[in-house]
C-alpha cells in the first residue's frame, strides 16, 4: 500500500512539473520579477525570429547542421536576454517505450544544453526536462508526424 501511495504521489508531482501557469512559474524568473513582467514581445521574438525548437532524426540526440543554426539564434537572444532562464524540454515520436522516450528525450535536451553552455551560456540558467513521447506537437503515425515530434522546445521560465 505505500509503495502505491508514493507511485501515485510521485506521478502527481510529476504530471504537475508541466502543468504550472504563469503565476505559479513567475518564482523562477530571475532578475525579472515574473513572467507577467516579461514583454509578450520576448517569447513571440523566441518562438517566431529566433525559433524555439530544434528537430532530431530518428533514435538520436545529436545535433544537425540545422539544429545548430537555431541553437545559434537561441545564444545570441539568450545573451541579449542574460536575465532570464529556460527550460530544455525534450521530445520523441510515438514509437519505443515509455521508458526508453522518457532518457531519449532526456539526452536530446541535454545536447542542446551542452551546446548552449559551450557557446557560453550560463548552466544555471537552463533546466531539462523530458516528456518523452507523451506530449506530441502532432499526430498521426506518418514519417512526417514523427518528424515534428522528435524535438527539443526552449521556454522561457
Amino acid at each position: 500500500m505505500k509503495k502505491v501511495l508514493l507511485t501515485v504521489c510521485s506521478l502527481a508531482l510529476f504530471a504537475g512539473v508541466g502543468c504550472k501557469n504563469k503565476s505559479q512559474q513567475s518564482t523562477n524568473v530571475a532578475d525579472s520579477g515574473t513572467l507577467d513582467s516579461i514583454p509578450k514581445s520576448t517569447f513571440e521574438e523566441l518562438e517566431k525570429k529566433v525559433g524555439d525548437r530544434v528537430f532530431f532524426s530518428y533514435d538520436n540526440s545529436g545535433l544537425s547542421d540545422s539544429a545548430k543554426a537555431v541553437l545559434g539564434k537561441q545564444i545570441e537572444f539568450m545573451k541579449e536576454n542574460s536575465h532570464l532562464k529556460f527550460v530544455l524540454e525534450g521530445f520523441c515520436d510515438k514509437r519505443g517505450t515509455v521508458e526508453y522516450n522518457l532518457a531519449l528525450g532526456e539526452r536530446r535536451a541535454n545536447s542542446v544544453k551542452k551546446h548552449l553552455v559551450q557557446h557560453g551560456i550560463n548552466p544555471d540558467r537552463l533546466i531539462v526536462i523530458s516528456f518523452g513521447k507523451e506530449r506530441p506537437a502532432v499526430s498521426g503515425d506518418t514519417e512526417e508526424a514523427y518528424k515534428q515530434n522528435r524535438r527539443v522546445v526552449t521556454v522561457i521560465r
